[in-house]
């Protein structure tokens, strides 16, 4: 926002804008003006009266401009007006789309809620309109893509029904596009996002189906097919793992599958023999030992997650996306406060915090973390843990 258009929506001139800016005027301002920045700026009050720097996340109103997008008639009916406007051309989309995903990956997912629907408008009507079936088939991929996007900056920011949703037209544009390992790709979001909507065994058994359905096809298409074959049975085993936590009847049977499931992704791992980010999908050995975090937490199994934890060479995890880093040290948090470490899991959301701010500061799972730790203790962490929870906005 221009300092003119700001100073026009607080009814100001561009001088007054200047002076705040510049610290001349109104070093202590009234409560409404500041009140009404908030509104005109679209951020909670609270971000203007603190002195601790705040995270760019995802808000609701953001959240609102993607689920617009996503519930525009032509995006649900795969069409697009005839208005004269060409389709953007396959290459510019994909550029587009490698953007947001390395924006992801590098855990700028505030920048998303300003990106993607755009991207999702345009992948879409290109879908819809570009005359050669070659561009079509490749803009269904994109669209796809972009849909899967969608729902990981969803769960990030804890809405499963936008998941949930994002995931269904990621894998509608899949089977458009298709290509199998598109396919295998929407497929493994889809599962994620039915988990956390509260349907692991549904999600079991769609990411297994996928997985056999499509295997012969999947490895014929090199990196890219062996990583979301493996990614699609890590899916399956965090479904497993969230069902067997919960008081379900088949619990217990969920709870055996679990290391079966990464047992079979680790095959797929090794045999694709290193470490990589084929689709954006960070697969290899080191990311299964991740997920094989994820499940030891998710069982409860905090001794047994830091161990697998402690276990990833240094190196392994520094080539990892800064993503995927942070992530398995929140996880490492919540397995060393299952093991009673809770000095050691504040130390480590810090070192979080140092990787992707976003991901700590944001993300309403850590943010619940955070708030058991207060409610535990974390004896001598004490301070550190009120100055994050100050950060992140937990902290009147």
């Amino acid at each position: 926002m221009t300092q003119t258009d700001f100073g026009a929506l607080m009814g100001q001139s561009l001088r007054w804008v200047q002076d705040v800016e510049g610290g001349h005027r109104q070093r202590d301002p009234r409560l409404s003006v500041l009140e009404r920045a908030a509104r005109v700026l679209q951020i909670r009050l609270e971000v203007l009266l603190s002195d601790a720097p705040a995270a760019q996340c995802v808000d609701s109103v953001e959240l609102g401009a993607i689920r617009a997008a996503l519930q525009d008639h032509d995006v649900i009916t795969g069409t697009a007006d005839d208005n004269g406007t060409a389709p953007l051309p396959v290459a510019t989309l994909d550029r587009r789309l490698v953007h947001a995903r390395a924006a992801f990956q590098a855990g700028h997912f505030a920048s998303l809620g300003r990106l993607v629907p755009k991207l999702l408008a345009d992948t879409n009507r290109a879908t819809a309109c570009h005359a050669r079936e070659e561009d079509r088939l490749a803009s269904a991929r994109l669209l796809s893509l972009t849909c899967e996007l969608i729902e990981a900056v969803s769960i990030k920011f804890g809405d499963t029904d936008l998941a949930l949703v994002s995931a269904h037209r990621a894998v509608a544009a899949a089977e458009l596009s298709g290509n199998p390992v598109i396919m295998a790709s929407a497929a493994r979001h889809l599962a994620d996002a039915m988990t956390l909507h509260g349907q692991p065994h549904a999600a079991t058994r769609f990411a297994v189906i996928a997985a056999t359905r499509l295997e012969s096809d999947l490895r014929t298409r090199g990196a890219d097919g062996l990583s979301v074959l493996g990614m699609l049975y890590l899916k399956a085993a965090m479904a497993q793992a969230t069902a067997a936590a919960s008081d379900d009847t088949r619990a217990a049977a969920a709870a055996r599958a679990v290391p079966e499931l990464l047992d079979q992704a680790d095959e797929h791992a090794d045999e694709l023999g290193a470490d990589g980010n084929a689709l954006w999908t960070a697969f290899g050995p080191t990311n299964a030992a991740l997920y094989r975090v994820a499940a030891h937490v998710s069982l409860s199994q905090g001794a047994d997650a830091v161990a697998v934890a402690q276990g990833i060479p240094d190196p392994a995890r520094a080539a990892l996306p800064k993503e995927r880093r942070a992530h398995l040290l929140v996880d490492l948090a919540h397995g060393l406060t299952q093991a009673g470490a809770r000095e050691q899991a504040v130390d480590t959301l810090l070192k979080a915090e140092r990787e992707v701010e976003e991901e700590v500061r944001c993300r309403p799972r850590t943010r619940q973390l955070l708030e058991d730790l207060r409610l535990l203790g974390v004896g001598s962490a004490e301070k550190r843990l009120q100055a994050l929870a100050q950060r992140c906005g937990l902290l009147e």
